[in-house]
């Protein structure tokens, strides 16, 4: 495993087992620097986490699945954007590009609002302070996918990012429990939406296809089937295992721990045989 500084940590998967899959998990980092300078509460800062996807997928490697996980919270640099996708009301002198709609409703690269609405700062950046965050946190964790992905579609002549995120239950209504993101059917194959989908459904999941959320920054980059590189997004309910007023695992939490074990060891099985 890399060492503690890291602004990420990568398990490889077992030798013997290894699968195309590479597993991602950009938003359950809660580590937050003391340079952030943030003045909201530790609470709304953290609210934006994907809390504790990374132990929900861990066994991945165990089963053939590589992972990569954040190490730094959303909060203070955004690894699921774009590492030019600046906020002009929170990052002086950005003017080089148009900033995008997610920038400019405050969650660019770096957000100026906590995944609650609450504003973090009161103060603007300077464009080096917010480039200093992407140099040491962003580029370095797409550096490591990268390899990984490179790695692996050279071994196998193929590589496929499963990038998985948590949602807010409020996101969907309660409508779904899960929801997958191709890019509207353009970033994978058909036929691993399609599993997906069953894999969930087996285990009394709702899923529902985009809506929300058609896959983000990672999906987009790394959705190019022609080239040998697949991506889909996948957003799981927090109503499923997660206490968002505590902070703290659900009631639910051991539940949704083993249907996603079950889930990801037939994903991995259909690779390995």
């Amino acid at each position: 495993m890399d060492a503690p500084q890291s602004p990420f940590w990568i398990v490889p998967a077992d030798a013997g087992r290894a699968t195309p899959l590479v597993f991602a998990s950009p938003h359950s980092g809660h580590v937050y620097p003391e340079d952030m300078g943030a003045v909201a509460s530790v609470r709304a800062v953290r609210s934006a986490e994907d809390a504790a996807v990374d132990q929900l997928i861990d066994c991945g490697p165990k089963d053939g699945a590589a992972l990569i996980a954040a190490r730094f919270g959303r909060a203070y640099v955004d690894l699921n954007r774009a590492p030019e996708e600046w906020d002009p009301a929170l990052i002086l002198d950005v003017h080089e590009t148009p900033p995008t709609a997610k920038a400019l409703a405050g969650y660019g690269v770096v957000a100026r609002l906590a995944g609650d609405g609450t504003p973090l700062y009161d103060r603007r950046l300077s464009k080096s302070e917010a480039e200093a965050r992407v140099a040491q946190v962003h580029a370095p964790y797409h550096a490591a996918l990268t390899q990984m992905m490179q790695a692996t579609r050279s071994r196998v002549g193929r590589a496929v990012l499963i990038d998985w995120h948590s949602m807010p239950a409020r996101a969907t209504g309660g409508a779904v429990d899960v929801v997958l993101g191709d890019r509207h059917g353009t970033s994978c194959d058909v036929a691993l939406t399609r599993r997906l989908r069953r894999l969930f459904e087996a285990q009394g999941l709702t899923v529902g296809l985009n809506r929300p959320y058609a896959g983000g920054y990672a999906t987009q980059r790394w959705g190019r089937p022609d080239e040998g590189f697949e991506a889909i997004q996948v957003e799981l309910s927090r109503g499923l295992y997660w206490d968002e007023a505590a902070w703290a695992p659900s009631p639910g939490w051991n539940r949704c721990r083993s249907a996603l074990r079950r889930v990801i060891a037939g994903l991995c099985a259909d690779w390995r045989a």
